[in-house]
Protein backbone atom coordinates (compact mmCIF):
# COMPACT_ATOMS: atom_id res chain seq x y z
CA UNK A 1 0.00 0.00 0.00
CA UNK A 2 3.15 1.91 0.05
CA UNK A 3 2.69 3.30 3.80
CA UNK A 4 5.02 3.78 5.99
CA UNK A 5 5.77 2.05 8.88
CA UNK A 6 5.05 2.91 12.44
CA UNK A 7 8.48 3.18 14.58
CA UNK A 8 8.56 -0.40 16.01
CA UNK A 9 7.72 -1.57 18.95
CA UNK A 10 8.38 -4.56 20.88
CA UNK A 11 5.41 -7.20 20.72
CA UNK A 12 4.57 -10.59 22.02
CA UNK A 13 4.27 -13.17 19.64
CA UNK A 14 1.24 -15.05 22.13
CA UNK A 15 -2.17 -13.06 22.28
CA UNK A 16 -2.87 -11.28 25.37
CA UNK A 17 -4.10 -13.09 28.62
CA UNK A 18 -5.97 -10.75 30.76
CA UNK A 19 -8.97 -11.51 32.43
CA UNK A 20 -10.98 -10.24 30.06
CA UNK A 21 -9.52 -11.79 26.98
CA UNK A 22 -9.15 -15.04 29.35
CA UNK A 23 -12.37 -17.81 27.80
CA UNK A 24 -14.62 -19.04 29.55
CA UNK A 25 -16.70 -21.40 27.37
CA UNK A 26 -14.81 -23.78 24.99
CA UNK A 27 -11.06 -22.65 25.76
CA UNK A 28 -10.40 -25.37 23.51
CA UNK A 29 -11.41 -23.34 20.51
CA UNK A 30 -9.12 -20.05 21.81
CA UNK A 31 -6.17 -19.35 19.50
CA UNK A 32 -2.85 -18.36 21.27
CA UNK A 33 -0.80 -16.55 18.85
CA UNK A 34 -0.87 -13.13 17.17
CA UNK A 35 -1.17 -14.18 13.48
CA UNK A 36 -4.60 -15.87 14.33
CA UNK A 37 -5.71 -12.65 15.51
CA UNK A 38 -4.36 -10.60 12.02
CA UNK A 39 -5.78 -13.70 9.62
CA UNK A 40 -9.42 -12.64 11.23
CA UNK A 41 -8.69 -8.55 11.26
CA UNK A 42 -7.15 -9.27 7.23
CA UNK A 43 -10.18 -11.35 6.18
CA UNK A 44 -12.74 -9.47 7.54
CA UNK A 45 -13.99 -6.04 6.45
CA UNK A 46 -15.88 -4.51 9.09
CA UNK A 47 -16.00 -4.57 12.80
CA UNK A 48 -18.26 -3.59 15.72
CA UNK A 49 -17.11 -0.68 17.89
CA UNK A 50 -18.96 -1.15 21.38
CA UNK A 51 -19.11 1.49 23.57
CA UNK A 52 -20.83 4.02 26.92
CA UNK A 53 -22.13 7.05 25.59
CA UNK A 54 -23.85 8.77 27.88
CA UNK A 55 -24.28 6.17 30.17
CA UNK A 56 -26.06 3.40 27.67
CA UNK A 57 -24.54 1.07 26.00
CA UNK A 58 -23.78 1.41 22.19
CA UNK A 59 -22.42 -1.07 19.46
CA UNK A 60 -21.94 -0.08 16.10
CA UNK A 61 -20.62 -1.49 12.84
CA UNK A 62 -17.80 0.25 11.07
CA UNK A 63 -15.27 -0.30 8.30
CA UNK A 64 -11.13 -0.69 9.66
CA UNK A 65 -7.38 -0.65 8.63
CA UNK A 66 -4.81 -2.17 10.55
CA UNK A 67 -0.69 -1.43 10.42
CA UNK A 68 1.75 -3.24 12.73
CA UNK A 69 -0.14 -3.83 15.85
CA UNK A 70 -2.54 -0.55 15.60
CA UNK A 71 -6.19 -0.64 14.59
CA UNK A 72 -7.42 2.07 12.95
CA UNK A 73 -11.04 3.30 12.69
CA UNK A 74 -12.45 6.67 11.44
CA UNK A 75 -15.72 8.69 11.43
CA UNK A 76 -16.85 12.29 11.30
CA UNK A 77 -15.66 14.92 13.66
CA UNK A 78 -19.36 15.64 14.54
CA UNK A 79 -19.85 12.13 14.85
CA UNK A 80 -21.22 10.52 18.02
CA UNK A 81 -18.92 7.21 18.81
CA UNK A 82 -15.65 9.39 17.85
CA UNK A 83 -16.83 12.14 20.27
CA UNK A 84 -17.43 9.64 22.82
CA UNK A 85 -14.74 7.17 23.13
CA UNK A 86 -11.29 9.34 23.25
CA UNK A 87 -10.16 8.50 26.52
CA UNK A 88 -12.72 5.98 27.60
CA UNK A 89 -12.37 1.88 27.01
CA UNK A 90 -13.75 0.29 24.39
CA UNK A 91 -14.48 -3.12 23.04
CA UNK A 92 -14.15 -3.93 18.96
CA UNK A 93 -15.11 -7.41 17.57
CA UNK A 94 -14.77 -9.34 14.21
CA UNK A 95 -16.25 -12.46 13.49
CA UNK A 96 -16.20 -14.32 10.03
CA UNK A 97 -18.91 -17.38 9.64
CA UNK A 98 -17.85 -19.89 7.88
CA UNK A 99 -20.78 -22.05 8.24
CA UNK A 100 -24.06 -23.56 10.02
CA UNK A 101 -23.97 -26.54 12.10
CA UNK A 102 -26.79 -28.62 11.79
CA UNK A 103 -27.17 -31.12 14.31
CA UNK A 104 -29.64 -34.12 15.32
CA UNK A 105 -30.55 -32.20 18.43
CA UNK A 106 -31.43 -28.39 18.53
CA UNK A 107 -29.05 -28.10 21.58
CA UNK A 108 -26.26 -29.03 19.79
CA UNK A 109 -26.98 -26.48 16.20
CA UNK A 110 -24.02 -24.34 15.85
CA UNK A 111 -21.98 -22.19 13.71
CA UNK A 112 -18.32 -22.25 12.43
CA UNK A 113 -16.79 -19.20 13.06
CA UNK A 114 -13.77 -17.08 13.41
CA UNK A 115 -13.90 -14.14 16.08
CA UNK A 116 -11.79 -11.57 17.38
CA UNK A 117 -12.01 -9.30 20.62
CA UNK A 118 -10.00 -6.17 21.07
CA UNK A 119 -9.90 -4.45 24.34
CA UNK A 120 -8.77 -0.84 25.05
CA UNK A 121 -8.67 2.68 25.17
CA UNK A 122 -8.20 4.71 21.80
CA UNK A 123 -6.78 7.60 21.45
CA UNK A 124 -7.41 10.46 18.59
CA UNK A 125 -4.56 10.41 15.83
CA UNK A 126 -3.78 14.48 15.76
CA UNK A 127 -0.15 14.01 13.58
CA UNK A 128 -1.09 15.14 9.84
CA UNK A 129 1.05 11.98 8.32
CA UNK A 130 -0.14 9.27 10.71
CA UNK A 131 -3.84 10.06 10.64
CA UNK A 132 -3.06 10.14 6.16
CA UNK A 133 -1.65 6.65 6.81
CA UNK A 134 -4.51 5.44 8.45
CA UNK A 135 -7.16 6.83 5.88
CA UNK A 136 -4.80 5.19 3.43
CA UNK A 137 -5.09 1.94 5.83
CA UNK A 138 -8.59 1.79 5.50
CA UNK A 139 -9.71 2.53 2.35
CA UNK A 140 -6.96 -0.25 1.03
CA UNK A 141 -7.93 -2.86 3.46
CA UNK A 142 -11.84 -2.24 2.27
CA UNK A 143 -10.81 -1.76 -1.68
CA UNK A 144 -6.46 -2.63 -2.45
CA UNK A 145 -5.36 0.01 -5.34
CA UNK A 146 -8.00 2.42 -4.58
CA UNK A 147 -6.22 4.87 -2.62
CA UNK A 148 -4.16 5.67 -5.77
CA UNK A 149 -6.91 5.64 -8.19
CA UNK A 150 -8.41 8.67 -6.43
CA UNK A 151 -8.34 12.02 -5.58
CA UNK A 152 -6.63 12.64 -2.60
CA UNK A 153 -8.45 14.50 0.93
CA UNK A 154 -7.76 17.90 1.08
CA UNK A 155 -6.87 19.90 4.24
CA UNK A 156 -10.47 20.69 5.05
CA UNK A 157 -11.76 17.38 4.16
CA UNK A 158 -8.69 15.83 6.70
CA UNK A 159 -10.60 18.65 9.37
CA UNK A 160 -13.83 17.24 9.16
CA UNK A 161 -12.63 13.27 9.76
CA UNK A 162 -11.22 11.61 13.22
CA UNK A 163 -9.35 8.70 13.62
CA UNK A 164 -8.85 6.69 16.03
CA UNK A 165 -5.86 4.22 17.11
CA UNK A 166 -6.74 1.19 19.11
CA UNK A 167 -3.59 -0.87 20.24
CA UNK A 168 -3.75 -4.55 19.61
CA UNK A 169 -2.32 -5.12 22.85
CA UNK A 170 -5.35 -7.06 24.43
CA UNK A 171 -7.11 -9.58 22.22
CA UNK A 172 -8.71 -12.87 22.32
CA UNK A 173 -9.48 -15.29 18.95
CA UNK A 174 -11.94 -18.18 19.15
CA UNK A 175 -12.47 -20.58 16.45
CA UNK A 176 -15.03 -23.15 15.83
CA UNK A 177 -14.78 -25.43 12.87
CA UNK A 178 -15.75 -29.43 11.63
CA UNK A 179 -19.04 -31.17 12.40
CA UNK A 180 -21.66 -31.39 14.95
CA UNK A 181 -20.76 -32.84 18.09
CA UNK A 182 -23.95 -34.80 18.67
CA UNK A 183 -24.66 -37.01 21.79
CA UNK A 184 -24.10 -40.39 21.26
CA UNK A 185 -27.75 -41.40 21.58
CA UNK A 186 -28.92 -39.28 18.97
CA UNK A 187 -25.94 -40.10 16.31
CA UNK A 188 -27.70 -44.33 17.29
CA UNK A 189 -31.06 -42.67 16.15
CA UNK A 190 -30.08 -41.74 12.93
CA UNK A 191 -31.00 -38.91 10.44
CA UNK A 192 -28.73 -36.26 8.56
CA UNK A 193 -26.26 -34.17 10.53
CA UNK A 194 -23.57 -31.66 8.71
CA UNK A 195 -22.16 -28.04 7.77
CA UNK A 196 -23.71 -25.72 5.86
CA UNK A 197 -20.89 -23.66 4.49
CA UNK A 198 -20.93 -20.19 3.96
CA UNK A 199 -19.17 -18.81 1.03
CA UNK A 200 -17.88 -15.28 0.45
CA UNK A 201 -17.36 -13.28 -2.83
CA UNK A 202 -17.68 -10.18 -5.15
CA UNK A 203 -20.14 -9.58 -7.62
CA UNK A 204 -19.31 -7.60 -10.73
CA UNK A 205 -19.15 -3.69 -10.34
CA UNK A 206 -22.34 -1.45 -10.75
CA UNK A 207 -20.65 1.44 -12.47
CA UNK A 208 -22.23 5.12 -11.25
CA UNK A 209 -24.75 6.42 -13.31
CA UNK A 210 -22.65 9.59 -14.00
CA UNK A 211 -19.68 7.99 -15.31
CA UNK A 212 -19.66 9.12 -18.47
CA UNK A 213 -19.68 5.88 -21.22
CA UNK A 214 -16.71 4.35 -22.26
CA UNK A 215 -14.52 4.26 -19.08
CA UNK A 216 -13.63 0.92 -18.13
CA UNK A 217 -14.06 -0.64 -14.74
CA UNK A 218 -10.81 -0.30 -13.30
CA UNK A 219 -8.70 -3.18 -12.94
CA UNK A 220 -8.16 -3.51 -9.12
CA UNK A 221 -11.87 -2.98 -8.92
CA UNK A 222 -12.32 -6.43 -10.27
CA UNK A 223 -11.81 -9.01 -8.21
CA UNK A 224 -11.88 -12.01 -9.85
Amino acid sequence: MGMSSLPPRSVPAALSGSTRTRLGRHRERGAVDRAALHEVLTEALICHLGFVADGSPVVLPTGYGVEAETLYLHGSVAGRPLASTPGQPVCVTVTLLDGIVLARSAFHHSMNYRSAVIFGVPRVVTDPTEKLRALECITEHLAPGQWTATRQPTRRELAATSVLALPLDEASVKVRSGPPSDDAQDVAAGGWAGVLPVRRGWAEPVTAPDVPAGIPVPQHVRRG
